[in-house]
């Protein structure tokens, strides 16, 4: 019994780790762009999608790693079936409409690149316009995909038996009906698809843009002119980075939750190796844009310009 415990408090450790680096990380990010946007006193159409991103990495880490945390602690029944519908509907809201503003920040960025185009060049002209409505209909979407939730989740059943029903410690999700688990399953799996499939079709676009894109920057090399450095290859690599990552993340997690639906009595250390996979992407997103980022980067070398300025003038004075 003793060792169980031990095991259930270094799991409960690695979750209140892991969402406290994501929610730093997330928070850092969006500082940093704010106070970049304000710095350049211009709003670009994929801050907002951005903004979003990392709201949704916040509310995901928040539904998914504290409950995980209080239950690996040995906190049991902290939360009723009230508490458990809110919690399951907001952590599957927020991981969808991540799901879909990765989809449409992959999508965008491969329109912004493609100049072969003639038809998206009103798009990107637009561009404001769709980024708020693409960022709405990412929530709407969700929002209308997850109702079933709120039927088929329930509060805590018996902590001890962790079947099939009862795979999140805290609280309960039934299979449902023949008819109506697979019909939800289908629906689910068409709409992560679908959003894998655009992120695929928009990532492979990009990597044909940059390859074109490298052939004519040897070009300009071998007959001895200086490129200048293209801030959008930059940021189309960092995107691709991004994607690649969410979608290594997400496939292994699906592998996991499904070993886990195969198995009668699944314990606590298979519970917990998905749920630390699939809180992986919003937690370690947001610093593969603080290092990439090239806005964020010319803050911190506009403020060690100024710093080393004041440092000079002191000196002199």
């Amino acid at each position: 019994m003793d060792g169980v415990v031990i095991v259930n408090s270094n799991w409960g450790l690695i979750f209140l780790t892991q969402m406290s680096v994501g929610i730093l990380g997330n928070s850092s990010f969006f500082c940093l762009r704010v106070f970049s946007s304000l710095a350049a006193r211009t709003l670009k159409p994929m801050d907002l999608v951005l903004y979003q991103l990392v709201l949704t990495n916040n509310l995901s880490l928040l539904c998914k790693g504290l409950p995980q945390t209080m239950a690996a602690l040995g906190l049991t029944s902290f939360l009723d079936d009230t508490g458990c519908k809110c919690v399951f509907y907001a952590y599957r809201v927020a991981r969808g409409t991540s799901l879909s503003t990765t989809c449409f920040l992959s999508s965008f960025q491969a329109m912004k690149i493609s100049t072969r185009v003639p038809g998206w060049l009103k798009v990107r002209l637009r561009s404001p316009t769709f980024t708020g409505l693409g960022c709405v209909l990412c929530w709407v979407l969700q929002l209308l995909l997850n109702v079933n939730l709120i039927m088929r989740v329930s509060g805590p059943g018996n902590n001890k038996n962790l079947s099939k029903e009862n795979m999140y410690r805290y609280c309960s999700s039934p299979t449902g009906g023949h008819l109506l688990f697979p019909i939800i399953a289908l629906i689910y799996s068409l709409s992560d698809g679908l959003c894998l499939g655009l992120m695929t079709l928009a990532s492979g676009s990009m990597v044909l843009v940059l390859h074109r894109h490298k052939q004519r920057v040897q070009y300009l090399q071998r007959h001895c002119l200086s490129p200048r450095p293209s801030h959008e290859a930059r940021a189309t690599c960092t995107i691709l980075l991004l994607v690649s990552l969410f979608v290594s993340f997400h496939s292994l997690s699906s592998v996991l939750s499904l070993c886990i639906t195969q198995t009668l009595k699944p314990s606590h250390s298979l519970l917990s190796v998905p749920v630390l996979v699939s809180s992986a992407f919003p937690a370690f997103s947001p610093y593969v844009f603080i290092v990439r980022d090239t806005h964020i980067s010319h803050v911190f070398s506009v403020c060690q310009k100024r710093r080393l300025r004041g440092q000079h003038e002191n000196s002199v004075g």
